[in-house]
């Protein structure tokens, strides 16, 4: 384990952050608040970065387990100390309630403790935001995008925080790959701005929307959330989740004039497929409690693309809704949006292996010497992936299974206790019941609060970088 270079990185993540954090400072200033819960944090942060720079690597080079624990501890350290100034300037006062929510910023979960949201100074709704944002593409890959890190071998970073079963480089150097998906993203962050603006939000509304879009977050500086807004901004919201939902290489494929290949994906094909079929069915299942089919499909499309994007912005209280259109939901909360873009859940690409794979498995049964191929988007997924998906899909209902278990200490029922740890471990934030788009998670214990936060991190970074941390043969020299 090259302990040296993983200290060296962490220098970097922190520093990172120290900069980062300059700019809800500076927001503070404009709307005449005190700075200095950002600027402490700034010094914290940049003190501890200088500490670990200290350390000199004798060997740069980066192989898949130090990639794995940089991920992991890296999103540890930025969740602790992204709490602070909501500590310091009294927004949040208990440190634990301060960690959840900026866990749930950071991994783009969107769920709260918060009961009165517009209560919160307008620099610590603009941090809590922009946490979103940050989070949504990787702190590390933008580290990876605007530093030079490691040579070669930062390919294995990019695979640890990227989501999606398998991880592939846009053009040769992983630099410029992450260089590039940071240009897709913050090109199409302010394309987004610059309509809700034209909808009549005001720029600091329409830059906290967009974060919140972009990083498929859901953070909302408004009780009502997207509900606030006129419909305009609500069917820009809706688009644009549905956006951000999909394989940012796509972007690169039509950027660079390869048009007909992006539209021929078959995880795309699938993904709107998905969406389209739960609209309609919603619509449909709604529409005695809305006023005409239009407003029924306004708010399920909505819906839809929130859930599915894993974004959780709400214009409506589904927990009032039938029980068939919640569990459309709760089956769409699984599924998330597609590999490689900056959703959650357990992603498209990884349903169809799955679903492939039980096919493949029965043709089998029927044909014990045959030999068959899963295939995803015209190419062969390789045993390893496909071993890969099972145990992940396997670690991912354990972790869900456990923390409903955990959570139902609390009394909370079923519904509940179950939904809000899918919510969290799919980076959705608002589940059903007690933490409905109506609720919130300020009721659950300190204890319970925190193990959320953790199940945020696990489904954020898809699991296997936080757990090898607690793998005691990755902290073995070799």
């Amino acid at each position: 384990m090259n302990i040296r270079m993983i200290a060296q990185i962490l220098g970097k993540v922190l520093f990172t952050i120290a900069l980062l954090l300059l700019l809800p400072a500076v927001v503070a200033l404009l709307y005449r608040e005190s700075p200095f819960p950002f600027l402490i944090t700034v010094v914290i942060s940049a003190a501890l970065g200088g500490l670990l720079s200290l350390l000199k690597p004798r060997n740069t080079k980066i192989y898949a387990r130090e990639g794995f624990v940089c991920v992991g501890l890296s999103w540890l350290c930025i969740s602790m100390l992204g709490a602070l100034p909501f500590v310091f300037s009294g927004d949040i006062p208990y440190y634990i309630d301060a960690l959840f929510e900026t866990a749930s910023g950071f991994t783009t979960t969107g769920a709260s403790i918060l009961p009165n949201v517009e209560a919160l100074t307008m620099g610590g709704l603009f941090w809590r935001s922009f946490t979103h944002w940050i989070g949504g593409m990787g702190v590390l890959v933008f580290i990876m995008a605007v530093m030079p890190m490691s040579g070669s071998r930062s390919m294995h970073i990019m695979r640890a925080e990227v989501p999606g079963p398998t991880v592939g480089k846009l053009v040769p150097s992983a630099r410029k790959t992450a260089g590039i998906l940071y240009l897709i993203y913050i090109l199409l962050t302010l394309l987004e701005v610059i309509l809700l603006l034209c909808g009549g939000m005001n720029l600091y509304d329409a830059l906290i929307h967009s974060f919140g879009t972009a990083g498929t977050g859901g953070f909302s500086n408004r009780a009502a959330s997207i509900g606030f807004y006129s419909p305009y901004n609500q069917v820009v919201i809706t688009v644009f989740m549905f956006l951000f939902g999909v394989n940012f290489n796509l972007y690169f494929l039509i950027l660079v004039g390869k048009v007909k290949e992006a539209l021929k994906s078959e995880e795309l094909h699938v993904y709107l497929s998905l969406a389209a079929l739960a609209i309609i069915a919603i619509t449909l299942n709604v529409l005695p409690l809305y006023r005409g089919f239009g407003e029924s499909l306004r708010y399920s499309a909505f819906q839809v693309g929130s859930i599915m994007s894993t974004t959780g912005y709400s214009t409506a209280d589904f927990n009032v809704w039938p029980e068939f259109s919640k569990w459309i939901l709760v089956l769409l909360m699984f599924t998330g949006g597609c590999a490689g873009s900056t959703c959650g859940g357990m992603k498209v690409s990884r349903i169809m292996i799955l679903f492939k794979g039980i096919r493949q498995e029965l043709w089998r049964q029927q044909h014990p010497h045959g030999v068959s191929v899963v295939r995803l988007e015209d190419k062969p997924v390789t045993e390893s992936t496909l071993h890969t998906t099972l145990v992940f899909s396997v670690c991912y209902i354990g972790i869900l299974l456990l923390g409903t278990l955990c959570l139902s200490l609390d009394g909370f029922d079923l519904t509940t206790n179950f939904t809000g740890t899918l919510a969290c471990i799919s980076n959705i934030g608002p589940g059903l019941s007690v933490v409905g788009p109506a609720g919130n998670y300020a009721l659950f214990s300190g204890w319970n609060k925190l193990l959320l936060s953790l199940i945020m991190i696990l489904g954020r970074l898809e699991i296997f970088p936080l757990l090898l941390l607690f793998s005691p043969s990755v902290w073995r020299k070799q």
